[in-house]
């Protein structure tokens, strides 16, 4: 079975024959981690990496303009980022409007030329996706992440955001509106395009519960993912939504919006909660924990979290994949565990 079917399989509760895995490697770790034992562990893992052929060292990867330390880099929507690690994505250091004065003048990005970060080539993206299509792949496509809670909150900054939603301040409608329909014109072209598969990448939640209230996304932000997750489904596409963070109190909402697939992170929500309210409801995109066992406990805690994992979410019909995203800080011996509990647990249910 391909990958592409495997996915669109556990998405659809249509039997895969494994759990499908991956396992994204941010390019900060390789000037964190010994490149050539980075190298060997993915030559060693052919489950989670299938396609992987050794790169002369050093390896050398290049850094998305926003992921660049000690430049500033301006987005699509006139906000100014900045970041400490090359390859580790920063904060908003000056929003495009820290007060409402300017709004008369501020004009949204076109999407026939930018994504959000910056420059779209539609016809390069069309390429992609036909290759991706020739080749067997999942043809897929995505919002950038923070496609529009977080794009308000880069825009008018954190706080000032929730004073608007607090405040009913009228011109915050006029710019979601603004963003929603720039967000809608790239949905619309991926859709034309062919994808099957389509990212909604976007944070909500915070290490202890949401990042705005319930009401206020209800309110706010939900009508916008409602209607655009709407066109994803009606064209056939599986819609991908993707949190960090405690999103418990959102997750109703979350599922009213049609949501297919969830991308979630596991001990921050609980595995037992997970279970409950989203296990054969949606397909489980599980995001390993970075923070505590993998990062702090031994080979034999990180065996037992995977095991837990498949054990409480899993299921023969599918509805079930496992992901991490390395990043710089997990000892090398927890790397190594975690790739091989992510490809012993996958056959679990495997015929």
């Amino acid at each position: 079975m391909s990958n592409r079917e495997r996915l669109l399989r556990a998405a659809r509760f249509e039997r895969p024959d494994r759990i499908p895995i991956t396992m994204g490697i941010n390019n900060a770790c390789w000037h964190r981690y010994p490149q050539d034992a980075l190298q060997a562990l993915m030559a060693q893992h052919p489950l989670l990496f299938p396609d992987f052929k050794p790169q002369p060292l050093p390896v050398k990867p290049a850094y998305a303009p926003w992921r660049i330390a000690g430049k500033l880099y301006t987005d699509s929507w006139g906000c100014a980022w900045k970041t400490v690690e090359n390859g580790i994505t920063g904060a908003v250091s000056r929003p495009a409007l820290p007060n409402w004065e300017a709004f008369k003048r501020y004009l949204p990005p076109d999407p026939e030329t930018q994504n959000g970060w910056g420059a779209q080539d539609w016809s390069k993206e069309s390429v992609r996706i036909a290759r991706s299509r020739e080749r067997g792949g999942l043809v897929q496509g995505s919002l950038r992440h923070g496609h529009t809670f977080l794009t308000l909150t880069y825009i008018r900054g954190y706080e000032a955001l929730l004073f608007d939603m607090s405040d009913e301040e009228p011109r915050l409608g006029v710019l979601i509106e603004m963003v929603e329909t720039f967000n809608t014109a790239l949905v619309r072209r991926y859709v034309d395009l062919g994808v099957e598969w389509l990212g909604f990448p976007e944070d909500l939640g915070m290490q202890r519960g949401p990042l705005l209230s319930p009401e206020h996304f209800r309110t706010y932000i939900k009508p916008s993912y409602r209607r655009m997750m709407a066109l994803a489904r009606e064209a056939g596409c599986v819609v991908h939504m993707h949190s960090d963070g405690d999103i418990r109190t959102l997750a109703g909402d979350l599922l009213d919006c049609g949501v297919d697939v969830i991308n979630v992170q596991d001990l921050v929500n609980g595995l037992d909660w997970l279970a409950e309210t989203f296990a054969g409801r949606v397909c489980i995109d599980l995001d390993l924990d970075r923070q505590r066992v993998t990062r702090f406990g031994s080979p034999d805690d990180i065996d037992a979290l995977v095991l837990e994992a498949v054990t409480k979410l899993g299921s023969r019909d599918g509805g079930l994949i496992l992901r991490h995203g390395l990043m710089p800080g997990l000892p090398l011996a927890n790397v190594a565990a975690l790739m091989d509990a992510m490809e012993r647990y996958a056959t679990v249910y495997g015929e």
